[in-house]
């Protein structure tokens, strides 16, 4: 019997900004991220994703292809983007068509263990930690829940 087949965890064709700091072990690959930014450990980030000036991710941090983070954003720790939505009852398979993308505004601050499916988020919005978000998020304020609705406005 042979053993399993072993793929290294690492950091591989990413294109980084100026005086950023990865913390490693993560898994990091044709991504960019921005100048000043800070990557957690046992973070993933995937390739096409793309992380905004001065923005951290936290520890344990999934971000899948088809991601986009602004500038100035908090990502909690453990925090999950999806970009497959079941669309045909299970997962895509490889079908990549299927997938949808995220694009998180500037100033977003997303709570730890936070789910974040395809959506849009406008700048300065909260997202409370264990929220889920399942739709566009058009007005700045704070979110929270299952789904995540408006608890206040910005000011």
């Amino acid at each position: 019997m042979s053993g399993p087949e072993r793929l290294q965890a690492g950091i591989r064709d990413v294109t980084f900004g100026a005086r950023v700091k990865v913390v490693e072990p993560c898994n990091l690959y044709g991504c960019t991220i921005g100048d000043d930014c800070f990557i957690g450990p046992f973070t993933e980030i995937q390739k096409g994703a793309m992380i905004g000036a001065r923005s951290r991710v936290q520890s344990h941090a999934f971000v899948c292809e088809l991601v986009t983070i602004g500038e100035d954003c908090f990502i909690g720790h453990g925090v999950v983007f999806i970009n497959d939505t079941f669309a045909t009852g299970g997962p895509a398979r490889g079908q990549k068509e299927l997938w949808r993308e995220t694009v998180i505004g500037n100033r977003v601050s997303i709570g730890s263990n936070a789910t974040i499916m395809p959506v849009r988020i406008v700048d300065d919005v909260v997202v409370g930690a264990g929220s889920v978000v399942t739709k566009d998020i058009v007005t700045a304020g704070t979110y929270a829940g299952n789904p995540a609705r408006l608890l206040k406005f910005a000011k």
